[in-house]
């Protein structure tokens, strides 16, 4: 049976099934509410239930305290709905985002390619076009495992029903390991999405500095293909961050579209070099930057998305170069790992 959700401020109604949370219902129905860990542990979905009643579902007593329960709160990731409900939701309203719904798509894997030593790219054909926004991800559905993961999407929204994944292996992980040694070509798989509010902020109008690195590359990629396919002649400047060139991928494309367009610059940086003819930047991405910027990044947007401490060094050097929260985006993601780890109970900026 069916119950009504009403959220305010927007007035948006939703409909939501037996034993389906409120999140997954408001988001399958185009309807955006705050969310990063989906798991009941980070505390970003908290809503106040106004009106009706909801089970709590397994909410941690960090995220979700005695005291907000007894207030009337919930977290709209693990609570499912009794009655009819009205609920109040912290939403910021975006004019760069799109009313998009969440939904369930199957495909078949078409290529598979290992990009660098430790992270797979996976090319999967769907059976129908997803519609998204670059930057965003969707959850992959692992044969075996209870939870699906989040990959971001590497291509560009208009390369149809093919999508593209780059998925870095976890060592310690559990489904990262089982994707690497047991995927193959012919594979049937679904997914999940879109989600995610990363992506270009084309109302700011303003130049672009992406950072990335590891597997953290699929975003922005995504971001700068679509951008510059669309017309884009804004400034957009790209630093790459690796340990060695073994790790570089997809640096050949870029310096392609470097020299394609000229508002497109490459910044490939390596971390860990012991290559003598290698006469690209040599060190960390944040400290390149820097020096590229002369320490002056105020007038950018900023996209961010890799591994934390890259990130966290990044977000450091550009506030201390003039820029600040409003134009610093950053993509998060919570392994299985990090659902039990302070990531999750204090990032440095909330997932957008």
């Amino acid at each position: 049976m069916a119950c009504k959700l009403e959220i305010e401020p927007t007035g948006d109604i939703v409909e939501v099934q037996e034993g389906q949370t409120l999140l997954d219902a408001a988001l399958r129905q185009g309807v955006y509410l705050p969310h990063a860990c989906n798991h009941g542990l980070c505390g970003t979905c908290k809503v106040e239930v106004l009106e009706g009643e909801v089970d709590l579902g397994d909410a941690s007593y960090f995220a979700l305290m005695e005291s907000e329960r007894e207030d009337g709160y919930c977290l709209a990731c693990t609570a499912t709905i009794i009655e009819d409900v009205v609920i109040e939701a912290d939403i910021d309203v975006d004019v760069d985002a799109r009313s998009i719904k969440v939904k369930d798509v199957w495909g078949t894997v078409i290529k598979r390619e290992m990009l660098t030593p430790r992270i797979l790219g996976l090319w999967i054909e769907l059976d129908e076009e997803l519609d998204f926004q670059a930057g965003q991800y969707i959850n992959y559905h692992v044969p075996g495992f209870d939870e699906p993961r989040a990959f971001s999407l590497a291509n560009q929204p208009s390369t149809g029903k093919i999508i593209e994944l780059n998925i870095g292996i976890i060592p310690d992980g559990e489904a990262t390991p089982w994707i690497h040694q047991n995927v193959k070509v012919g594979d049937r798989r679904k997914i999940t999405g879109p989600f995610g509010r990363f992506f270009v902020k084309r109302s700011a109008q303003k130049p672009m500095i992406f950072f990335a690195g590891g597997s953290g590359l699929s975003s922005p990629k995504s971001m700068i293909l679509d951008e510059l396919e669309n017309g884009c002649i804004l400034p957009i400047t790209l630093f790459h961050g690796a340990r060695n060139e073994e790790e570089l991928y997809y640096a050949d494309m870029f310096r392609d579209l470097e020299e394609k367009y000229p508002n497109f610059k490459y910044v490939p940086v390596l971390s860990n070099n012991e290559n003598s003819l290698w006469s690209g930047e040599v060190g960390f991405t944040n400290d390149v930057a820097k020096k590229l910027y002369d320490n002056q990044f105020a007038g950018n947007k900023a996209y961010l998305c890799g591994p934390p401490m890259m990130s966290e060094a990044c977000i450091t050097a550009l506030m201390q170069g003039r820029l600040f929260e409003k134009d610093i985006h950053t993509e998060k993601f919570f392994s299985k790992a990090d659902l039990h780890s302070d990531k999750v109970k204090s990032p440095l900026f909330k997932s957008i």
